[in-house]
């Protein structure tokens, strides 16, 4: 029952660029606090500069994949 109620939310237009925004950003913020620490050797800075920079580009993705729905 659970797993058809995700199936019709992800196949919802308005809830799918959703869906597929927020695992992107986690994907992209885990790759981008990993490059961040391999430059700086720093953990905290990296892991700041990965969420500021996450959420920033969480918007504008979201913004994006509406534009082009």
């Amino acid at each position: 029952m659970a797993i058809n109620a995700i199936r019709a939310a992800v196949q919802n237009r308005n809830i799918r660029p959703i869906i597929k925004t927020i695992s992107w950003r986690i994907i992209a913020m885990i790759i981008t606090g990993a490059v961040i620490y391999v430059y700086t050797g720093e953990i905290k800075n990296s892991g700041e500069i990965s969420i500021v920079a996450g959420l920033i580009l969480t918007f504008v993705y979201y913004l994006h994949e509406r534009f082009w729905v």
